[in-house]
């Protein structure tokens, strides 16, 4: 499976966005899946996971501001992002919940600045 992270950008802060994440093979909708983010200087952190059946979870930090959904008919998971501050500056990767991992792809770029 090959992931691609899309749909980033520049965004003011307490604004939205909404990345993409579409996978190319055949194992994408049986595994659960996840976002990633490494912020400026940062180590990689979780910001959320989604099982295959479609059951989102979130880290502390995005809870109530980030929704993740997934369309398996379409290899693809999403990542709606509102009320967007500085400090979710980050590149966003999407990649499995649990190891086996896929390769990581570039990820796409977030900026949060006025």
């Amino acid at each position: 499976v090959q992931l691609q992270a899309s749909g980033g950008g520049l965004v003011q802060p307490g604004g939205s966005l909404r990345l993409s994440c579409t996978a190319s093979g055949r194992n994408f909708s049986v595994r659960a899946m996840a976002w990633y983010r490494q912020g400026p200087g940062k180590q990689r952190e979780l910001v959320g996971k989604i099982t295959k059946s479609g059951s989102a979870d979130y880290e502390d930090s995005v809870k109530g501001r980030f929704t993740i959904s997934r369309d398996n008919a379409k290899n693809t998971m999403y990542l709606q992002m509102s009320s967007l501050t500085p400090g979710d500056t980050a590149v966003y990767f999407c990649n499995s919940y649990l190891p086996p991992f896929f390769p990581w792809g570039q990820g796409t770029q977030v900026t949060v600045s006025s």
